[in-house]
């Protein structure tokens, strides 16, 4: 028997391995996507995670970020870091380097799904796999949370500018195109917000979050100061979508099974702390179980 299987390898699960790794514990990571895997993703690391990957060990290469500008119409307000910079960091590269530190500390990646899930009150079995924990980060619509019963009921968010209950979504895509500022950028309008997030020296990323249906390009044409600052430039990327991105949870733990990352319940990707987040409750449930 082991001591913790992690059903998922992104970064909640890849970072929940990695500690329990370095805690002395024998762990066991079930992904059956292979990596390095993309998603939906604004892609900035606050300076307090890219601290916490350091000392996990994991080192990424990116764009440094010093601050957060808001923006409408009418109005800019910039807000400095004062503890360093963040990170903006493609997914994937973060993704590759977590993979490359589970690598290094020899933790098996299993390419395999979770399937059913028995347990009693020593232990827990899913996929052949018998350990003393379960660690569910399978993700924002976590098919272990559904099997647990522990989902909430659907709510919308109302907290949009436009005070609208809607069901928010996320879409996502890359220009080839030099950063103009060292800050995160957050576009305002009726539609929702857009984040653009420098990730190398010739590459930003765009996320719009709405409530709107439509296009990544029609939703694009709500921001014309940003549509301005990427006329000519060249998508770097697939459009790539997330949502619904409210998720409610009854509980968070079901017996010997922990939910953590975005399965554990995810508000909204305002505040633009999802890997922060997401590593803070890794951190959090190795320090329960050692």
């Amino acid at each position: 028997m082991i001591d913790l299987l992690v059903a998922g390898c992104g970064p909640a699960g890849a970072a929940t391995a990695i500690r329990a790794a370095l805690a002395g514990l024998s762990v066991v990571v079930l992904e059956p996507r292979q990596g390095p895997i993309d998603k939906a993703c604004g892609e900035g690391i606050a300076h307090s995670a890219v601290e916490y990957l350091r000392r996990l060990g994991v080192h990424l290469s990116g764009r440094p970020f010093h601050g957060i500008r808001y923006l409408d119409a009418d109005h800019a307000v910039d807000a400095r870091f004062r503890a360093g910079p963040g990170l903006g960091v493609r997914r994937t590269t973060l993704h590759q380097a977590l993979l490359d530190r589970l690598t290094q500390l020899n933790v098996p990646v299993v390419p395999a799904r979770v399937g059913p899930i028995t347990q009693n009150a020593t232990s827990v079995v899913a996929a052949g796999h018998t350990a003393r924990y379960l660690a569910a980060a399978d993700g924002l619509h976590s098919p272990i949370r559904r099997q647990l019963g522990l989902s909430g009921e659907r709510s919308a968010h109302c907290g949009t500018p436009t005070g609208s209950a809607a069901t928010r979504r996320g879409l996502r895509q890359h220009f080839q195109v030099s950063p103009w500022t060292d800050l995160v950028e957050v576009y305002w309008s009726r539609l929702g917000e857009a984040y653009v997030t420098p990730v190398a020296d010739d590459l930003v990323g765009v996320a719009i979050l709405t409530t709107a249906r439509g296009t990544f390009d029609s939703h694009l044409n709500a921001f014309p100061a940003l549509k301005r600052r990427l006329c000519g430039a060249t998508p770097a990327s697939t459009v790539m979508g997330a949502g619904p991105l409210r998720q409610r949870v009854q509980h968070r733990v079901s017996g010997r099974v922990l939910l953590v990352g975005d399965a554990a319940g995810y508000i909204d990707a305002l505040t633009g702390e999802g890997i922060a987040v997401a590593l803070r409750t890794s951190a959090e449930l190795v320090d329960c179980i050692r």
